[in-house]
């Protein structure tokens, strides 16, 4: 009689998470990856917010969590199918590509006075020490050194023969994990984005183009756009250093396309400074917000648009064995660190201990009261 009560409680317990899903949107047709707790609190925490919470099994390419709301309610494709500039959760995927290409060190500074001004191009950045070498960069996300880099890695005419050839070999790097480009996941209506190629600047600047006339790209704004669901993909890149599967929502699924390995062009000598300089973002940083017992890396993004400033995050956890990946992105969210960050935290906590503590489960209610229109 137990055994047969058991099995009630576990049937009842799938059609119960089934509805759940069904209600988010999600597709339907077999098992889905998506874990209900992750999928539940996803909702809430989007509840009066435009906005998409993504996350990945680094493991395995999984989708452990698709949580998406407009003003109409849950549509998939704010998280696949509507790019958007990603701010300085790009910093990461840039400093990557420098890193790989030899263009810049570890060891390399840049001077910041809040912001960098040259004629009459003036970009801001907030306060902090200076110079900063790079995992401090990161850690504190400043724009300065990563568009004095990425401008001057592409004006360097003794590493490239001319701007095409440097742009060409920075928009390969970035392909190799996963931006640019669908990545032809098993849920209709993904969209690719953008990065600023040869022939797109060439026809958008007809007039010539340099580093500098693309700064932007180098803090994640400008010409260059991803989808939620590629920037956790980013993550996913960073955490398993180098290598990725196609994320995929269907459990058990049988098609290598999900199955097979996919390696980015990074050299691997790069990735422990990125990790370290996003591990440094959560321990002193500009998310500092979700430090925790465990060890979570994190890149947090704001992103200047007309209105109140989105607010972005990636990240996972743990460090040194990666069990989950999170991407965040709430539209005039603000700040990264004030919404996206500790929403990202919260997804991480409930993954990894199975449920959230008091105190975070107190926040969450704060989160999930917060309205933007």
């Amino acid at each position: 009689m137990k055994r047969y009560s058991f099995l009630l409680i576990l049937l009842i317990s799938a059609l119960m998470a089934g509805q759940a899903v069904v209600a988010q949107g999600l597709p339907t047709d077999g098992a889905l990856t998506v874990r209900p707790i992750l999928q539940d609190l996803g909702a809430r925490l989007l509840k009066g917010k435009t906005g998409a919470i993504v996350a990945i099994n680094p493991e395995n390419g999984e989708i452990l969590c698709l949580a998406t709301n407009t003003p109409s309610g849950f549509d998939v494709r704010q998280a696949i199918g509507k790019p958007q500039a990603p701010g300085s959760t790009f910093k990461t995927a840039q400093a990557l590509a420098m890193l790989s290409e030899g263009f810049v060190s570890p060891e390399t500074t840049i001077e910041c006075n809040e912001g960098i001004t040259d004629g009459n191009i003036k970009v801001g950045c907030h306060k902090h020490r200076s110079p900063l070498n790079l995992k401090d960069a990161l850690a504190y996300s400043c724009n300065t050194w990563f568009i004095v880099n990425f401008g001057s890695m592409i004006n360097d005419e003794f590493m490239y023969e001319s701007r095409d050839e440097a742009i060409t070999t920075w928009r390969r790097y970035m392909q190799s994990m996963g931006l640019g480009g669908p990545m032809h996941i098993d849920i209709s209506g993904e969209q690719g984005g953008l990065l600023a190629g040869a022939d797109y600047l060439n026809r958008r600047y007809k007039n010539g183009w340099d580093g500098k006339t693309i700064w932007w790209a180098g803090m994640g704004q400008g010409d260059v756009t991803c989808t939620p669901l590629q920037l956790c993909n980013l993550a996913v890149t960073i955490a398993n250093r180098g290598w990725y599967f196609i994320p995929h929502i269907h459990k058990g699924t049988t098609n290598q396309r999900y199955l097979n390995k996919r390696q980015t062009r990074v050299s691997a000598d790069a990735y422990p400074v990125v990790v370290e300089g996003m591990r440094q973002a959560v321990e002193k940083g500009t998310a500092t917000s979700i430090r925790t017992t465990y060890p979570i890396c994190g890149k947090t993004g704001t992103i200047e648009n007309p209105g109140a400033d989105h607010s972005a995050f990636i990240g996972f956890a743990p460090m040194n064995s990666p069990k989950i990946a999170v991407s965040v992105y709430i539209e005039h969210g603000g700040f990264g660190a004030d919404l996206a960050a500790p929403m990202a935290g919260l997804i991480i906590e409930a993954y990894l201990k199975g449920k959230l503590s008091n105190q975070s489960e107190a926040r969450a209610k704060r989160i999930s009261a917060k309205v933007i229109k």
